[in-house]
């Protein structure tokens, strides 16, 4: 940690790592409101494809981006000096403080000048070319000079001070605002925003100052709860005790499922070094069941929390109990073929990550996962696909060239049975996975849903990865108490959903996800789907042909004559919902029930022997290979996997 802490003082809130694209944003979005205007910032700037990215990022002015993305707003956490022709402007929110200590900030030197300019801080000269931007840490109390002195008055304001006391009798999620918005959170806790723009913290019994005027106190629990508020307005002095339970929608555990986040960072850059502390009041305060936090590189060979996943593997994490389960796991990361999660490791791996930067793809990543499967990991892809794609289109549209951390080899390693999930809830494209996802299961590969948010607890501002952890879950119907080992179980079996927070259920002729019903051809199966949630608009009952049923949310009924051997699906969906912290909106998917047999559309293997040819194409035009035996073993890899879908194609 304190490793942690002198990188970020040393290189702020990228902790040195390469600059490539993602490393930039994380950068940017400290200062933006949230991140989705970066790329529109780098388009501008690079007047360029998103894959000339990686080579050209050394170019990019990030002062300036941060600039162009805000497209003139000023965020809470900065202040701007507009220097002008006219004169220089200081914009900035004003800030109430309680007891005159001054407020740290930074400013944005704005210039439309057109000639460099210098900008005196606190003694300190800063010149700031013309039309350009640079970004300078400060406080309510620096001198600035821009030609004259700079009244910063307009940054804070004085506020009388109260207390208070919140008491929910469980770990919570909890959020204080005044009417501007400013958040307040006890001493010593992290500032943190949700994808909602929402400050958050968690706890129980917990107290903090606030200003002595209107607040909203408003506490929930994760998905499985609503929302309880109350407007208060504290006196000056007071301290002041609101009590106040968050309403559940419904139980999880009680009917033997257990929701888990699979893909979740303590430490991966950032503004605020997590210790495992943070971690367990989130998990606790969320009611998230499973947590696995993964150690994992960024862009370089430091692989952040290393040493906690040596010290942790095969042991629950101090604050488990009967309810929660914490491990840590690993994120084996290749920006060319994908990154991979495994939970419930028994040991510490050999391989973390291989291309990027200056790296080469040295190996499929058939070889790590091996090695997981060998440490008694559940092993599946995490945030696998990053463009929108539709049950019609093409494979072209998933293996675009570039490296951008698709799951290129999904393909692979599903057919040689390597993987056990695929995370079609993730913070990327929802709809492209689930897509692929009924792909590959339609072809014969038996895959269960899963769910990572890709939540970085050290990072506080910056769209769904500063969303507290488990804001989309997998659901595993575990048999006897939960342990990792059995919760592990139940998703290798496939006995599993995912959503961003409606609960929901598909009953197949008896039988849930992961099971097989016994149909004879012609036989007639009943199957009901059934969605609890206020943020649920939709249903959707699927099979490998399609869409056999669809409806309003609740409960849907249809009648399945069978042909040939499918598998069942229930789909929900919505439009963005405040539950919902995915910005593409609500979605949940159940794993499938298998009707009749093993499955094998003759389409779908079509569909992916195709995406083979593709991937080999990809590696020929963007793989980095030191020999020609690295890339022969992605060839031969790659064979095998063909050989499989080959002799399922003729068997239907």
């Amino acid at each position: 940690m304190e490793e942690y802490r002198r990188l970020l003082e040393r290189h702020g809130v990228t902790w040195g790592e390469e600059l490539i694209p993602y490393v930039g944003e994380v950068g940017t979005s400290a200062y933006l409101m949230n991140g989705h205007d970066y790329w529109a910032a780098c388009f501008r700037q690079l007047g360029g494809a998103r894959r000339d990215m990686d080579a050209r990022m050394g170019e990019l002015d990030l002062d300036r981006v941060v600039r162009d993305a805000l497209g003139g707003d000023v965020p809470d956490n900065l202040a701007a000096l507009r220097l002008t022709p006219g004169g220089s402007r200081l914009a900035a929110r004003t800030l109430a403080v309680l007891d005159g200590t001054p407020l740290k900030t930074t400013l944005l030197l704005d210039s439309s000048l057109a000639e460099p300019v210098t900008v005196t801080v606190d003694g300190v000269d800063h010149e700031v070319p013309a039309g350009g931007a640079r970004l300078v840490e400060i406080t309510s109390a620096s001198t600035v000079i821009a030609e004259k002195p700079i009244d910063l008055s307009a940054l804070t304001r004085r506020a009388p001070a109260a207390r208070l006391r919140l008491r929910a009798g469980f770990p919570c999620r909890w959020s204080v605002t005044g009417a501007d918005g400013q958040g307040w959170y006890p001493a010593g806790a992290v500032r943190a925003l949700d994808a909602h723009l929402r400050p958050y913290f968690h706890g129980d019994d917990v107290e903090l100052v606030v200003p002595a005027e209107r607040l909203t106190v408003s506490v929930t629990r994760g998905m499985e709860y609503g929302t309880a508020s109350v407007e208060i307005t504290p006196a000056p002095g007071e301290v002041k005790t609101v009590e106040l339970t968050p309403e559940r929608i419904y139980d999880a555990a009680a009917r033997g499922w257990y929701g888990g986040d699979l893909h979740v960072h303590l430490n991966w850059m950032g503004d605020a070094p997590a210790t495992p502390d943070r971690a367990a009041a989130a998990q606790l305060g969320e009611d998230l069941h499973v947590l696995n936090l993964v150690a994992g590189n960024v862009a370089g060979e430091r692989v952040y929390d290393k040493e906690l996943l040596e010290e942790w593997a095969g042991r629950d994490l101090p604050w488990s109990d009967g309810r929660h389960v914490a491990r840590v796991g690993v994120e084996y990361r290749n920006d060319l073929l994908g990154h991979v999660t495994a939970f419930g490791l028994t040991g510490t791996p050999t391989h973390f990550h291989s291309g990027f930067g200056h790296g080469t793809d040295r190996h499929p990543n058939s070889t790590p996962l091996m090695e997981l499967r060998e440490l008694g990991g559940i092993t599946g892809y995490g945030h696998p696909f990053h463009t929108d794609l539709s049950d019609t289109d093409p494979p072209e549209r998933a293996v675009a060239a570039g490296r951008n951390c698709s799951a290129r080899e999904i393909v692979v390693d599903a057919a040689l049975g390597l993987i056990d999930g695929l995370d079609v809830l993730n913070h990327s494209s929802v709809q492209a996975t689930a897509v692929v996802y009924r792909r590959l299961i339609g072809a014969g590969n038996r895959l269960a849903v899963t769910a990572g948010t890709d939540a970085v607890l050290s990072i506080t501002r910056r769209g769904t990865a500063s969303s507290p952890p488990g804001w989309e879950r997998v659901f595993a119907r575990v048999e006897g108490p939960l342990t990792a080992r059995s919760f592990a179980r139940a998703v290798r079996h496939g006995r599993t959903f995912a959503t961003t927070a409606p609960w929901l259920e598909l009953d197949v002729g008896g039988g849930g996800p992961g099971d097989t019903v016994r149909a004879a051809e012609g036989d007639t199966v009943v199957i009901t789907a059934r969605a609890v949630g206020p943020e649920a608009e939709w249903l959707q009952i699927r099979t490998a042909d399609g869409i056999l049923a669809e409806g309003g949310p609740g409960e849907l009924t249809a009648e399945l004559r069978v042909r040939e051997p499918t598998y069942v699906v229930a789909v929900a969906g919505g439009r963005p919902h405040p539950r919902s912290l995915h910005p593409q909106g609500v979605y949940a998917h159940t794993s499938p029930v298998y009707v009749g047999g093993p499955v094998a559309r003759r389409e779908d293997v079509a569909w992916c022997l195709r995406w083979l040819d593709l991937l080999d194409e990809l590696l020929t035009s963007d793989g980095k290979f030191a020999s020609g035996a690295q890339r022969a073993a992605h060839r031969e890899l790659h064979e095998r996997a063909r050989a499989v879908y080959e002799a399922r194609l003729r068997t239907t």
